[in-house]
């Protein structure tokens, strides 16, 4: 009997696994997802999984996100509405922004 884990599941595994901080890109080539509107999907997944593990574990394990980061200025974007990459630096207006990154912490 095969049993298939669910794409939240398996988002664990991969963070668990890692033991670094992965970006969305990482993430989604370690699922196998290539169309670019599956990985924008793949941010409400983290959100999911997040809650998901927190509970499983008693909230013992949570995963956590390095925010977003402009390359050329250092702007850190630590105010997000929602989860995502921003398109736009607004200190510098520059587009060269680091994605966020995913690790999985012990509390």
């Amino acid at each position: 009997m095969i049993i298939l884990s669910t794409r939240r599941e398996r988002i664990i595994d991969i963070l668990k696994k890692s033991g670094r901080p992965l970006t969305i890109n990482e993430i989604a080539y370690e699922l196998g997802l290539n169309d670019p509107k599956e990985i924008k999907h793949l941010y409400d997944d983290i959100v999911h999984a997040s809650r998901s593990l927190q509970r499983r574990s008693n909230g013992r394990l949570m995963i956590v996100m390095e925010p977003p980061k402009c390359a050329v200025c250092g702007f850190t974007f630590k105010e997000l509405k929602r989860l995502r990459k921003p398109s736009k630096c607004p200190k510098c207006r520059s587009e060269r922004i680091l994605p966020p990154r995913f690790l999985i912490v012990e509390t």
